[in-house]
């Protein structure tokens, strides 16, 4: 227990110290010396009018490509058809996305293709997607700025004509010729000047290019767009930015990004599948609360044949009704502010923290028969709680931080592969403690007197141990195949059935191991001394038919049990 609460408090000071860099939607990436040749900025689910708002504030590139790259850089917006799986996929991993010429084009796909030579953004649009793009075109050039860039030289030659031939009508010319594109350098009409300042409305479904304005800023390049999603278009989609270099060449040049992106939909800042969290979390609260209470009540009126393991199930409830309420609050801020409010994001850690470690302390405390059946653990056990409580801390403060972090850096897949790991680790040892509890009662019941009562118990370790498999199982596997299956705005269904599965197992658990009389869990002698106290008094046949009172553990139920 002393590990729990230390590692409580450890977790609670790190989530303070993270909370302060969570932007939840309105996100802010900032990336140094980076070597990763795409970066995955976000997922997000868009309703029809749903808006994205991208703004690139600080591109910088390694010297060797200032004066130009082969290879293409820039950002993808592609259409999912499941979570996480680009229908834009790359055929293999020696494939960059912006350079693949063979793209189908049966699911919406929009590069901008970064040109650092021109400068510009080049925008190539597939699959007509019903979008409205708005953004900075890149200006053109008046026409006669573009003949004197394109013809300089001829310029040159004829005034070295006209001047050996002394012609003063052709120099008179020659030099009028000169000054009007001099005058249109110096001064840009104010039809150029606008548009260099005002952003276009694009429909991408009538274009397939488009150039745009690309920024430079002491040695750093920058650009923006905003993007309106119509009926056609909705669905769930993934930002990436790609930097082909490092993909086609084997040399790793690092790079800098600095990216702000913004998702909404029209009721807020949520993607379309966590839209219902909130009213589905302060439900699924109300009914953990509800059966919370019902079996306190249960306890309260078999408070003689009540152990301390029967309140941790009750505070376990209690816990997981309070973090549900706390994770209802959070996703409501962040739908209507784009952000978490700090003090609600901690409370709905704090609490996720305490669930996580009592649901496994309370499922290995039962899997030994703890309290129910004896108050010493062997050292096997003992190590079980030793290694399973502080990786479900750590399962935590992975958590924690996943929730914390930019999608797109690195540290969050680094504590995703975490989190999935140590879950997996967690999930197989609570098992352990169940599975010698079977074995011992397998050997029990064909040594000792009391084969019955021991099956009785066997059969009920062995429904316990099914329903954590089964539980495990779910929650972890099934849950996940449905969520990458189900449409996008569905896909809240997934935490639905993971809560669902959550309450089942919590009342099924509480039903087998209630504190009722007639349970065969709780008749069972207390120690192995009882059981060969029974064995002698039956064989010798002394004190036949007399009665035995024999307390439980918490001294206050005494049941009378005749030996035969």
């Amino acid at each position: 227990m002393a590990v729990a609460h230390k590692g409580c408090v450890v977790a609670a000071y790190l989530l303070l110290t993270l909370l302060s860099a969570c932007k939840a939607r309105i996100h802010k990436l900032t990336l140094n010396n980076e070597t990763r040749s795409y970066v995955d900025l976000n997922n997000f689910g868009f309703f029809p009018n749903g808006t994205l708002d991208v703004n690139l504030t600080s591109l910088r590139l390694p010297e060797k490509l200032v004066n130009g790259s082969a290879y293409p850089i820039g950002f993808s917006l592609s259409r999912s058809r499941v979570n996480g799986v680009m229908s834009y996929a790359a055929k293999d991993m020696e494939t960059c996305l912006l350079s693949d010429t063979q793209l189908s084009n049966t699911e919406p796909l929009i590069l901008f293709i970064i040109d650092i030579n021109t400068p510009s953004v080049n925008v190539k649009v597939l699959g007509q997607p019903d979008n409205i793009l708005i953004s900075k075109q890149k200006p053109e050039a008046p026409k006669g700025e573009r003949k004197t860039r394109e013809a300089p030289a001829s310029v040159k030659t004829e005034k070295i004509k006209q001047s050996d031939s002394g012609d003063k009508n052709a120099s008179q010319q020659a030099s009028k010729k000169g000054e009007k594109p001099q005058d249109q350098e110096e001064k840009m009409p104010p039809a150029v000047e606008a548009k260099k300042t005002e952003e276009t409305e694009f429909n991408l479904k009538e274009l397939n290019k488009l150039t745009l304005d690309l920024g430079k800023h002491k040695g750093s390049y920058n650009f923006s767009f905003h993007m309106t999603f119509g009926v056609e278009a909705q669905g769930l989609y993934s930002l990436k930015f790609h930097y082909c270099q490092n993909i086609l060449n084997r040399e790793a040049l690092p790079y800098s990004l600095t990216v702000e992106v913004t998702e909404k939909n029209p009721g807020g800042y949520l993607s379309a599948a966590e839209i219902p969290l909130s009213r589905l979390y302060i439900g699924m609260a109300g009914v953990f609360f509800t059966a919370a209470m019902i079996w306190v009540y249960t306890l309260m009126k078999h408070r003689y044949s009540v152990f301390k393991i029967h309140w941790l199930m009750a505070a376990l409830a209690f816990t997981k009704s309070a973090s549900l309420v706390f994770h209802s609050i959070n996703f409501h801020f962040i739908n209507s502010k784009g952000h978490p409010i700090e003090g609600w994001a901690v409370m709905y850690y704090i609490t996720h923290l305490l669930k996580g470690a009592l649901l496994f302390i309370t499922l290995a405390l039962i899997g030994t028969g703890w309290a129910f059946v004896k108050y010493i653990l062997s050292d096997k056990e003992k190590k079980i709680f030793m290694i399973v409580i502080p990786l479900q801390v750590l399962a935590n403060v992975a958590y924690i931080i996943i929730e914390s972090t930019e999608e797109g850096s690195t540290e969050y897949y680094l504590w995703k592969n975490i989190l999935f790991l140590v879950d997996l680790i967690c999930c197989g040892a609570i098992l352990f403690p169940v599975v010698w509890s079977i074995r011992h009662l397998q050997e029990a019941s064909t040594t000792d007197g009391k084969a019955a009562v021991n099956l009785e118990k066997l059969k009920l370790f062995r429904h316990y141990y099914v329903m954590i498999v089964c539980y495990i199982y779910f929650t972890r596997i099934i849950a996940i195949l449905l969520k990458v299956t189900l449409p996008f705005q569905w896909q809240w269904c997934f935490e639905f059935l993971v809560e669902l599965s959550t309450l089942i197992f919590f009342v099924l658990t509480g039903y087998k191991f209630r504190p009722a009389s007639n349970n065969p869990y709780l008749q069972l002698p207390q120690d192995e001394e009882d059981v060969e106290m029974d064995e002698v008094v039956t064989e010798s046949g002394v004190l036949e038919g007399i009665s035995k009172v024999k307390k439980t553990c918490n001294g206050r139920d005494r049941q009378k049990e005749s030996n035969l």
